[in-house]
């Protein structure tokens, strides 16, 4: 990543604003900037590994996808299997 310093701004209204302020403070935290930072890399990794949970990588999606919306027959094995699984009693 560059080092180099980037801006990001946020309007709020004063009640947000005192809100996090004194969630801030709460955390022990110095800045509410560095409150936000935080608190917007946490949200935002943990976004991240969800998504990651779903499918791993580019390579699985595009595994995934080709198998779903290929028109391939299933094979002998999926066959049985389905077979053996519409016999048992749920």
């Amino acid at each position: 990543m560059n080092s180099k310093q980037a801006r990001f701004e946020l309007r709020l209204n004063q009640e947000d604003k005192l809100f996090f302020e004194q969630a801030s403070q709460l955390a022990g935290f110095k800045t509410l900037s560095s409150f936000v930072l935080t608190a917007l890399r946490s949200y935002a990794t943990k976004v991240f590994q969800e998504n990651e949970k779903i499918l791993i990588s580019q390579k699985e999606k595009e595994t995934f996808f080709d198998a779903v919306f290929s028109n391939a027959e299933p094979n002998d094995a999926l066959k049985k299997a389905t077979t053996k699984y519409l016999k048992t009693d749920l």
